[in-house]
């Protein structure tokens, strides 16, 4: 077939558009309607100004009616343009059809009109029968195939229609070569995208953001980097399209990383909200929660509204930080914007009040779920579970199944480690079988991590161990180290030094073993080995984690640590805690001097417990709230002994609900008494 000019070509048969007369007679236009003075100039203006559907409807009518415009193949791509822009894609295809002979700009328009509504697929077929009717693509066709055949990952048409290119003397051109390089990267193919890549006579921005997205979205965090990097050497500005382009691996990275990315960020003319919603989600999933706090509160600043994945990525940092005032203030604009039924969001939410410690908050989002998924439910097991609300963990898990949804190995982690913080000895026991024999789900080291945990907290050291020892699988530093906390809590020496030689063979560097076998000998009295374990530390460099307690007031989250002196009421915190340390020990409070692991006399013992980072932030909270507030205190470390004991007498004086999580659990103190029932 000849291809053959749209401006020229004039037909015979007035009839050729009569199938589109039925759908659209029903369009009433007045009598002295302006339509009736419509010219070929007049109608294409209207059409150039983004009509309305109505308008558009109307216009088309009035064109296939007029005997002077119903033959305007000019008017004809402009209809179908109109109505691609307006997602109408079908209306665009019936003025598509209704040409009898198609040149390359019908093709074009049709083929784009497809691309850019994501109907990747009807895209190819067009252009697959452009090629059985003889119309060879130009510039305009090859960058809208290839978009359809990125976004449909279809690798197959993607080599055809770069052999195609090549054909036709395109393969030079900017936009066709960073279309095969998106192809080629989407698709996997990423030697092939590179190639293309560094045989370009000149490459853009968007050269190389394809070839980051490649990397990208198949898991290659160093390599996206390392392109980043590259660009940069070679004087190519990262922009907002770039930053877009990392979303994918927006994971645990390390600290150089995460540095490069700060600078890129920095470093942008013109942020998006796509660039800030990168940053936050990458701080959040690096355990930097307080930047990916304050960053958002920056955004929040300088105007920018947030969508639904900047609130999904910075509602975990706010559970991290057990920032409950900004986890709220965010629920409430979700609410007041309208953005759910979402189930990311909604599960964002559910997990945020959930590391928050207010179950009821989480329990009423999950409650209002129109579709929860198996996420959602886990997420609110997860909940219970580590509140150490076991017994209702392991119900809604019941209910979940009755409910016909299939528990996957995640739910069962979950489960299991409800029943581990409650001692549900039973219970696990009969879930860990259920999962092996009635969902034919093959533990893996979480499970496994789960159950020596189970007998450990259960005082089982003997069965703990031995399960270790029948695993089929090699045990990693989780099991080993379920178990040596374990043998921390139940002062058995000759299990936690087992233990602890395992962790130390896995893990010499991780600073938390040491400090636990520490704690076991400190426990025995056995001083000399208790030197003999910080003299080896010292030797290789490691170095204890700092406790740190965190509490938020306001708009802000302050951090604590052990005998802290830098809070600017820290004077004010250090006279309120005297007083309460008075009043405790009228209540019988004596110092749990096997708390620290310090070979010292017991009133310095005593001093050092004192002034524990938990205490400091509880007692922060304490004067800087009304009376009656709830109090709430993250920690990095396990709560120890004599800290448990001095929150649950100072929840009594002050007739506070205290809640404190640290890194195992959720502990509530309300009126003298722990939802943990001392077992922890």
């Amino acid at each position: 077939m000849r291809s053959i000019s749209p401006f020229s070509r004039h037909f015979s048969s007035s009839n050729q558009f009569g199938f589109l007369l039925r759908p659209l007679q029903k369009t009433h236009f007045p009598l002295h309607s302006p339509y009736s003075t419509f010219t070929e100039d007049v109608c294409g203006t209207m059409l150039d100004g983004y009509p309305d559907i109505k308008k558009l409807k109307g216009l088309h009518l009035q064109i296939i009616t007029s005997p002077s415009l119903s033959l305007n193949l000019p008017l004809s791509i402009k209809l179908m343009r109109a109505y691609a822009l307006l997602g109408q894609v079908g209306d665009a295809r019936q003025v598509f059809e209704g040409v009898p002979e198609k040149n390359i700009i019908f093709y074009n328009v049709m083929i784009r009109s497809y691309a850019n509504n994501h109907l990747f697929g009807d895209a190819i077929v067009v252009y697959k029968r452009m090629l059985s009717d003889g119309v060879l693509g130009d510039n305009y066709t090859y960058p809208c195939v290839l978009k359809a055949c990125s976004g449909s990952i279809n690798l197959v048409v993607g080599v055809q229609t770069h052999a195609q290119i090549v054909k036709v003397g395109l393969i030079l051109n900017l936009f066709v070569g960073n279309g095969l390089i998106a192809v080629y990267g989407k698709c996997g193919n990423l030697a092939d995208a590179r190639k293309v890549l560094e045989e370009m006579p000149g490459s853009d921005v968007v050269s190389w953001n394809s070839m980051v997205a490649g990397y990208a979205q198949n898991g290659f965090l160093e390599d996206t980097l390392s392109v980043c990097r590259e660009m940069e050497l070679l004087g190519i500005k990262p922009d907002a399209g770039t930053m877009a382009s990392l979303f994918p691996v927006i994971t645990s990275t390390s600290s150089n990383n995460v540095s490069f990315m700060e600078d890129m960020f920095s470093g942008l003319t013109k942020k998006n909200l796509i660039s800030w919603n990168v940053m936050i989600s990458m701080y959040a999933n690096n355990s930097m929660p307080e930047k990916a706090v304050a960053l958002f509160l920056k955004m929040e600043l300088q105007g920018l509204e947030p969508d639904s994945i900047t609130l999904a990525s910075v509602l975990p940092a706010c559970g991290d930080l057990s920032a409950l005032y900004l986890g709220r203030r965010i629920h409430e604009l979700v609410n007041r914007r309208k953005l759910c039924p979402n189930l990311s969001l909604e599960n964002a939410l559910i997990n945020m009040y959930a590391k928050c410690g207010a179950l009821s908050y989480a329990r009423e989002v999950f409650d209002q779920l129109k579709f929860p998924d198996v996420v959602s439910w886990t997420s609110m097991i997860s909940a219970y579970g580590i509140s150490g609300f076991g017994n209702d963990a392991v119900s809604l898990f019941l209910r979940m199944r009755n409910s016909g949804y299939t528990p996957d190995s995640i739910a069962f982690v979950s489960v299991l480690s409800a029943c581990s913080h409650s001692g549900l000895l039973d219970e696990g026991q009969n879930c860990f079988k259920l999962m092996v024999e009635e969902y034919k789900i093959k533990p893996r080291l979480e499970h496994y991590a789960c159950m020596v945990d189970l007998f450990g907290r259960a005082g089982r050291l003997d069965k703990a161990y031995e399960f270790i020892k029948n695993m089929p699988v090699e045990p990693n530093e989780r099991v080993w180290g379920a178990l040596l906390s374990a043998c921390r809590v139940y002062s058995n020496t000759d299990i936690g030094v087992e233990a602890a030689d395992n962790l130390f063979q896995l893990v010499p560097e991780q600073s938390g073993y040491y400090v636990l076998l520490s704690n076991i000998y400190a426990k025995a009295g056995r001083w000399q080995e208790v030197t003999t374990l910080r003299s080896l530390m010292k030797r290789k460099g490691i170095k204890k984690t700092p406790g740190t307690s965190n509490a938020e007031l306001g708009n802000k989250v302050h951090t604590f640590l052990a005998g802290d002196q830098s809070h600017p009421e820290s004077k004010s915190i250090y006279q309120e805690l005297d007083v309460l340390v008075g009043k405790m020990k009228e209540l019988g409070y004596v110092p749990e001097s096997d708390s620290t692991l310090h070979d010292v006399e017991d009133e310095d013992k005593e001093g050092h417990l004192a002034v524990h980072s938990e205490k400091l932030a509880v007692v922060f909270a304490i004067i800087n709230t009304a009376p009656g507030t709830t109090i709430r205190v993250t920690k990095n470390l396990r709560i120890c002994g004599d800290c448990h004991a001095a929150i649950k007498l100072i929840s009594k004086i002050t007739q506070r609900d205290i809640t404190v999580r640290d890194i195992n659990r959720f502990h509530h103190f309300s009126s003298g008494v722990c939802s943990c029932g001392d077992y922890w």
